[in-house]
């Protein structure tokens, strides 16, 4: 499931995070990479280190994880802080599937390694602003482009084969982020999130009506068979 999140980052919010990436310190991102996708990739990196990261997730994380949309197609249970990257003419990665568990074990509370069931890719740039760098995600309806406006974001499966395809002018700007969902199995969320909408407008439109019950106890008792805690 395919989920696009609109206008999560203003205008405003956007600027400033150009600003301060513009600041920051970028190294090759075959360093972060598992030993399939090294093959493939060829990005630039903001390093992990220092007060700009944890700056820039405060700014980006904080309107994403609140956001209802990614709330119910995500349903996280835990979120990666994301990885900052950046394209440059010449730059790609190509077809990969996102390593199963990321994280570190024996990390300091709170870390530790998470199961990755749902990437959420963040377009810190307008479309406009480079060539080429597509989004390119297999699905079972074949391969979708993504190329979304600031501030916009796609959640897909991480186990999805996809691939960004080469710049060829600009500079492509993107926050990537993963997160282990309550619900593992993707057939399941995208059942619970067509409920979820069918639910909310029930809920909004017809509050007292016996079919609104119905649909929200069916939702409520599904997440509580499938979640994983």
């Amino acid at each position: 499931m395919l989920v696009e999140i609109k206008n999560i980052l203003s205008p405003e919010q956007i600027s400033n995070i150009q600003g301060h990436l513009a600041k920051g310190q970028f190294i090759d991102g075959k360093l972060s990479a598992g030993s399939a996708a090294i093959r493939v990739k060829n990005n630039q990196e903001l390093t992990q280190d220092g007060k700009l990261i944890d700056y820039l997730n405060n700014l980006v994380m904080t309107p994403l994880v609140s956001n209802p949309v990614y709330q119910a197609a995500v349903m996280p249970l835990r979120v990666a802080s994301p990885f900052y990257a950046r394209y440059h003419p010449g730059m790609h990665y190509g077809d990969h599937v996102d390593d199963p568990v990321m994280g570190q074990a024996n990390a300091a509370p709170g870390g530790g390694l998470y199961r990755t069931d749902v990437s959420t890719t963040v377009f810190l740039n307008n479309p406009d602003d480079y060539d080429g760098g597509e989004l390119m995600i297999n699905t079972s309806f074949g391969r979708t482009s993504i190329k979304l406006n600031a501030g916009d974001a796609i959640t897909y499966p991480s186990s999805s084969l996809h691939q960004v395809t080469e710049v060829t002018g600009g500079e492509r700007l993107v926050a990537v982020t993963w997160a282990q969902s309550m619900v593992r199995d993707p057939a399941q969320r995208e059942l619970l999130y067509t409920l979820y909408h069918a639910k909310e407008k029930l809920l909004r439109e017809r509050p007292q009506d016996s079919e609104t019950a119905q649909v929200n106890t069916a939702y409520i008792n599904l997440v509580r068979m499938w979640s994983e805690l």
